[in-house]
């Protein structure tokens, strides 16, 4: 008798670290005390923390996202993480952002955080964005500026 158990699992690729080419724009952030828990290190919930302050100052900074006046907010339908190395304080880590697909409303982005200095991430992931009006929550069209600020991150 066979059981789906017992048959081959295809073969997945294992995650891996990647360059700094990788990614298009920086961003430095000070990891804190409050960051390291019992074990030392950066607790894995700040990680998650660290990829939406890396994008969402990015978009700030480019003009395309008013937290406070705007009438479009992104909110964040998946998220993902892989970890490669320890990050602890007191560090500075440098997250690398990209975008890896941008649809009509929603936006996949990856992060690469790295140590100060390092060629490699010490951990990387992604979130999906799905952009929405503020006061319906229904899916609205990226603006053509906010998809000139996307295109700079492919």
């Amino acid at each position: 008798m066979t059981t789906e158990d017992s048959q081959p699992k295809p073969a997945t690729s294992k995650p891996e670290a990647l360059p700094r080419s990788a990614y298009r724009a920086f961003r430095p952030i000070t990891t804190r005390w409050m960051d390291n828990d019992v074990y030392g290190h950066v607790n894995n919930v700040v990680y998650y923390s660290w990829f939406d302050t890396a994008v969402n100052a990015h978009l700030i900074e480019q003009g395309v996202l008013d937290i406070h006046n705007g009438d479009t907010i992104g909110l964040v339908v998946e998220t993902q993480c892989n970890y490669f190395a320890p990050l602890a304080f007191p560090q500075t880590i440098e997250a690398g952002i990209r975008v890896a697909h941008c649809g009509s409303s929603s936006v996949r982005y990856e992060v690469g955080l790295f140590a100060q200095g390092e060629p490699l991430t010490a951990a990387r992931g992604h979130f999906v964005h799905v952009y929405v009006n503020k006061q319906t929550r229904r899916p609205q069209p990226l603006h053509h500026k906010f998809i000139q600020v996307l295109e700079t991150l492919t």
